[in-house]
């Protein structure tokens, strides 16, 4: 790797602006040091924050909530105050709250997407989403998803990397235990045109609207259907992973209402997972 460090890169970015891309860049240096120590306690077997839910406890979004969800909600939200964020808003939390009242921004993130496969040792990750503070969190955080300044996500996997856009491109940073930094991996990436992988939970397929089922089905048909190309499918219950696949090697991923219950509109939250993704893929 030969790119700059995302210091480097972060630097840059406030220098050609005003006091509110400083204010980004602070915020995302903050989010990377938060990331790397939520790093050491997952490599390290966080040992005494067995992954296991603390006594059935559901988060406000009706997900098991872990022990490590709740450490790594702390080490973000402890991130966000020191970095001046204004409002803030985590899927660990029944409600936004206001962390700084003279801050400028808006910080909205998943502090550990797809933590149900903590003990079986797959990628996990933090999204995260920058907006503009307005005057009050309900205010902040039910601007449209145009209105995100930033966007971006951790993954931790065989390696630490981060996937960033700051409306300039989507950039990746992995960190080197060698320089002890983040450095960044490529620049500018583009999606491929072009997929062989297709992800998505076929366990559902019997609650799937007709639409998926029939497109799902043409993707199994593969060289032999209407899409003359044969696929691979892969499901790591993990937006992270499925996005940082399909920033490198294109694809398509899926996570679609169904007729279950509390399924007809869907699961993503879209505030601190479709809203940055997007914005992420927008820019490459």
């Amino acid at each position: 790797m030969t790119g700059s460090t995302l210091e480097a890169y972060l630097r840059s970015f406030s220098a050609a602006g005003g006091s509110q891309q400083v204010a980004i860049a602070g915020t995302i240096q903050r989010l990377a040091n938060a990331a790397l120590k939520l790093q050491v306690a997952l490599a390290e077997g966080a040992v005494d924050l067995r992954p296991r839910p603390c006594q059935d406890a559901r988060n406000p979004s009706g997900d098991a909530q872990h022990a490590l969800d709740l450490h790594a909600d702390e080490l973000f939200t402890e991130a966000a105050r020191d970095a001046g964020v204004a409002h803030f808003a985590s899927e660990e939390r029944p409600n936004a709250m206001v962390l700084n009242a003279g801050g400028t921004l808006g910080l909205a993130l998943d502090p550990l997407d797809g933590s149900s496969n903590i003990e079986t040792n797959l990628s996990i990750g933090t999204i995260f989403s920058i907006l503009p503070a307005l005057d009050t969190p309900e205010a902040t955080f039910g601007q449209k998803g145009r209105a995100q300044l930033a966007a971006g996500f951790f993954i931790y996997g065989p390696q630490l990397s981060l996937a960033l856009t700051l409306g300039q491109g989507t950039h990746i940073f992995t960190f080197s235990r060698r320089l002890g930094t983040f450095i960044e991996a490529n620049a500018g990436i583009v999606v491929p045109a072009r997929g062989k992988v297709f992800a998505i939970n076929m366990s559902n397929y019997r609650h799937w609207d007709e639409a998926v089922r029939l497109f799902v089905d043409d993707c199994l048909k593969g060289s032999d259907g209407v899409l003359e190309q044969d696929f691979n499918m892969r499901w790591n219950a993990a937006m992270v992973a499925e996005a940082f696949r399909i920033l490198r090697q294109g694809g398509i991923y899926l996570y679609p209402r169904d007729e279950r219950r509390g399924y007809h509109n869907g699961r993503l939250r879209l505030v601190y997972e479709a809203n940055p993704i997007a914005l992420l893929m927008e820019q490459a």
